[in-house]
């Protein structure tokens, strides 16, 4: 008998499937003042991962993913884009999107 441990639970959402889905966005993110409006594209990405993300588990993933993508981008966002990002887009996540995030608090 073979037993396989995978690092993610079954049906979780990789940080591949976020970034993708967020790649719309970073025109705005990395824009400064040049671009005012969110591309529809980066909210229907936006909206595509929240309701991807139905389970405590799920968004967690989906917030550590976003921590470490802020992380690795540093100051090339405008963080306080990316911090009204999800807001903008009509999403209700009760975070912000930030290098900060506690993703152990998220349910």
């Amino acid at each position: 008998m073979v037993v396989i441990i995978s690092p993610h639970a079954e049906g979780a959402i990789s940080c591949n499937t976020v970034y993708s889905k967020l790649m719309p966005c970073l025109s705005y993110l990395m824009g400064g003042s040049n671009q005012a409006a969110v591309p529809a594209g980066c909210c229907s990405g936006i909206q595509s991962l929240y309701t991807a993300a139905s389970t405590t588990p799920d968004r967690q993933g989906v917030r550590s993913c976003l921590k470490s993508g802020a992380a690795s981008l540093g100051n090339n966002i405008d963080t306080n884009k990316a911090a009204t990002l999800l807001s903008k887009c009509g999403v209700p996540f009760p975070c912000k999107i930030s290098s900060n995030i506690d993703c152990s608090k998220i349910q």
